[in-house]
């Protein structure tokens, strides 16, 4: 446990996660568990409401200084994987693909299905972690440490 704590009080200040999930009900568990576990959370209902959030929107008109505030800040980004529209391994490719500002940030991808090549096809597209669905405290904990171990 002591590790975990050590984890937490060191990355508390810094973690902005966007958190993007069409099903309401896990989009607020997850928004929950981020807070409880220190996080300032942002939430997205779709991969092209989260693309705007991170200023990858298509419309270069919709480019305003709140969206470029955002896209610094954000250190994390977490999607369910199976969404209407654009999935979020189609969120994942194009923020691995076409930023160079947010080429970097981990995408951690949730799916409340167990599917071994689902899981590859995500971490060989540079996806940080894969996790099964609900969302506990106890995989943001690990999740924290993880990143915080990536940038040491």
């Amino acid at each position: 446990m002591s590790a975990s704590d050590s984890c937490s009080s060191s990355m508390e200040e810094e973690l902005h996660v966007l958190a993007v999930d069409d099903n309401l009900i896990d989009r607020k568990l997850v928004e929950r568990i981020l807070k409880i576990s220190s996080c300032k959370v942002t939430t997205a209902e779709n991969g092209l409401r989260a693309l705007e959030y991170l200023g990858l929107g298509g419309d270069p008109q919709q480019s305003d200084p709140v969206t470029s505030t955002n896209v610094m800040k954000v250190n994390l980004i977490i999607t369910d994987y199976c969404m209407p529209g654009m999935t979020g391994f189609e969120l994942l490719k194009k923020v691995k693909q076409e930023s160079s500002k947010l080429k970097e940030v981990p995408v951690v991808i949730l799916s409340s299905e167990n599917i071994p090549t689902r899981i590859n096809k995500c971490l060989a597209s540079g996806a940080q972690m894969f996790m099964q669905k609900p969302l506990k405290l106890s995989d943001v904990e690990k999740l924290k440490c993880h990143l915080l171990n990536c940038r040491i």
